[in-house]
Order: structure tokens, then sequence, then C-alpha cells
């Protein structure tokens, strides 16, 4: 039965009010979506300015794409530092692998929530420890890089050219204490990347780097995008990469080529920034895995006290300052830090990096891209914590001077 008249315009009223009370809200949240690029390329300044020889930054989303470079990404030539470089994105490897790894879950070759043992039987040292627990950083397996690089140098240059099987990573993570029961507390390490690799290949019965290639890098057209392991180059364009030593006033030291062994599976990818935008954007945009899949990588639970920044099925969510939460991964890899980040729909992407590592300031000023490319001019507003924000860690231990 139709509604009287009065009755339909005092409804209507009604619902016009709610509109006009909910607008300002509504367009105050709609003005964050655009970049402060100003803001985005101070941030790069501040991260120059803290030790980094150079730094880029790159932005998609429904506008178009902005880039930002300052610096040099060769410091013996004085190359500007130049957005469509390639280079080292450390643990950015992690999400990748993640994407393989769930993807093989979705096939129904790997559960979840099955011991790790099952699939790689007499592994791992406790049969509790199950493939959710590698993924979310929760298997209390020790990381072995913090050992391996306890002197940043010294530790660098005695595996850049060594070639590392699996096992034999997986073997100096189990000569440490274990850091907690498994699924208690989220303590990051490497060496839960290393089995994840470890589950790919037994799983696929191919190299990771033959997975990548398959699942990820050819369905989206990654040209930038590739795992070399163990090869040392960096072929084409790319950025140099430098690390800063532990010694206060000791010279860089040039870190682009490394077979990064050490890390494989957990840190070895190659990208650049377009590809990482393509990446994270079309991850977060449901290209690469099902609804399910996808919701179960993006629920994080928190990795410190500042209910900020939660970690997921190998991703990062931080929650900024201006309400916006942002999903993807850091990287650190000797000579370069990396963000790579996108929104949840997917829609608006940023990646950064700056060619230095072992030096948590000029890490800090990158992260001010995040603000300055997710909040916009809300940024300005919000005082020092627009700038401040501020990673939970590094991927890798650091010393900086001392």
């Amino acid at each position: 039965m139709p509604l009287p008249l009065n009755r339909r315009l005092a409804l209507t009223a009604a619902l016009l009010a709610v509109t006009a009370a909910v607008a300002p809200a509504t367009t105050a949240r709609a003005a964050g979506t655009t970049p402060d690029l100003e803001a985005l390329t101070q941030a790069l300044r501040n991260t120059t300015a803290a030790g980094a020889p150079g730094a880029m930054a790159r932005f998609s989303g429904p506008d178009g794409v902005s880039t930002r470079a300052v610096g040099v990404r060769d410091r013996t030539t004085g190359a500007a530092m130049d957005p469509k470089a390639r280079f080292r994105v450390g643990s950015v490897s992690k999400t990748f692998s993640s994407v393989v790894l769930l993807q093989l879950v979705g096939e129904k070759k790997i559960d979840l929530d099955s011991p790790v043992n099952r699939h790689l039987p007499g592994l791992l040292p406790d049969d509790r420890i199950t493939v959710r627990h590698l993924l979310t950083h929760r298997s209390g397996l020790a990381d072995y890089t913090d050992a391996m690089f306890e002197q940043t140098v010294p530790g660098f240059e005695a595996v850049r050219n060594r070639v590392f099987s699996y096992q034999e990573l997986l073997d100096l993570s189990l000569r440490e204490p274990r850091t907690t029961e498994p699924g208690v507390a989220y303590k990051y390490s490497n060496t839960n990347f290393v089995v994840v690799g470890m589950l790919i290949e037994k799983v696929t019965g191919n190299r990771v780097g033959k997975e990548y290639e398959r699942r990820i890098f050819k369905p989206l057209g990654l040209r930038d995008t590739t795992y070399v392991h163990p090869d040392t180059r960096i072929k084409g364009l790319h950025a140099r990469g430098y690390l800063h030593p532990d010694e206060a006033g000791a010279p860089l030291v040039d870190s682009t080529e490394q077979t990064v062994s050490w890390a494989q599976s957990a840190g070895a990818v190659i990208s650049s920034p377009a590809d990482l935008n393509t990446f994270t954007s079309a991850l977060l945009g449901g290209r690469l895995l099902s609804p399910k899949l996808l919701d179960a990588m993006v629920t994080a639970t928190p990795t410190d006290t500042t209910n900020t920044r939660f970690y997921g099925l190998g991703l990062r969510r931080y929650d900024l300052s201006c309400g916006t939460s942002v999903y993807g991964h850091t990287g650190t890899v000797q000579g370069f830090y990396t963000y790579a980040f996108s929104t949840r729909d997917g829609r608006r992407s940023l990646s950064a990096m700056a060619n230095t590592s072992n030096r948590g300031a000029a890490n800090t000023a990158l992260g001010g891209t995040l603000e300055a490319a997710f909040c916009g001019k809300q940024t300005e507003k919000k005082g020092a914590r627009g700038f401040g924000f501020t990673p939970a860690e590094s991927d890798l231990p650091e010393h900086n001077a001392r």
C-alpha cells in the first residue's frame, strides 16, 4: 500500500537532512585522496638529508601517475635518480612468495592450518608450527640474519657472493633458541619465508623463480620484475645501492652486486616503481587471489603497542594519521629501502625507494611518503605526526653509526 503524500514528503525531508549532515565528512575524506606532491618531494629530500644518495617515489591513482625523484642513482657517475630504474626490493619479496603460496592453498595443494612437517616431513623441530604461522611470523623460528649481520659490512661481504641452499639457511636458524611458542606472539623472522620457499618448491616441483614468473610476473606484465638468484647483476637501467657501515664516518659500501642468496624467497626479487604499483594494486584489487583468500591475507594483528602497525599473511598494514589504512610491505636489503603499499581497494598505490640501508633515519624519512601520498594535504594539518610515521621495525638488523 503506497505511503500517504504527507509521510512521503516527511521521509524525503529526513533523507535530505541526513545527506546534508554527512556530506561535509564525505568531502573531507575525499580531500585526502589527492597526493600532496610537495610533501612527497620533501619526504624524499628528508631521506637524502638523512644519508641516502638518492630517493624516488611513484604514486598511481584514479587521476593518473605522479613520480618524484631526488639525488643520484650512481655516486660514481653522478647520474640522477630515475623513477624508471630497477632495484632490489628486499622483503617486499615476501608478499610475492605469500601470493604464490596462497594460490597453492586455493588449489588445495596446501592447507594453511596444517603442520609444515606434513608437507616437509621432519623439517622443523615442532609439529605445532603451521603454514599460517610462517606467513604471520608467529612460528618462533629465530631469524638467522641477526647473527649473520651482527657486524653490518663484514657480515655482508662474507655472504655477498655466496650461494646457500634453503636447508643451510634453516640450519643457521635452528642453532638459535626459538623466540616464542608457535602461534603465541609475532616475531619477524626471515626464516619463515625461507621455509615458505621450500614449501613452494616441494609442492610445485619448480624453483621459486619459475612460480613467480608463471603466476605473477607474466600475468601482470611485470617486465622489470625478475628473480635472478644467484646471479649478482641488476640488468638494464638501475639504481646502485649503498650500505652504511656501523662505524661513524666510514665510507659507504657499494652493495649493488650480490647473490642475495642469504634471503632468496624472503628477499631476492628485483623490480621497479611502476611494477610494484601494478603488483600491489592488482593484489588488493582481487586479481591474484580469490576474495576469501585475499580477506585472509589482509586480516592482520598488531605488531607493537601503537596499534597503527599490523601484519597479516605476508602483508603489512599501516594505519595512517588521516584514518586511511594501506597494505603492502617494506623492504630492506643491503643498499636499498623500499615501501610498496596500496589502499584496500587497490585504486591508489605508492612505491618508494632510497638507495641506502643501515641508516634508520633515512628509512624513517622515506616512510613520510606514505602520509604525503595517501593523506594528501591533510598531512600538513596533522602537525608532527604527519611526517613522524615510522616503520615499527626494519626487515634486517640495523646498527647505524656507533
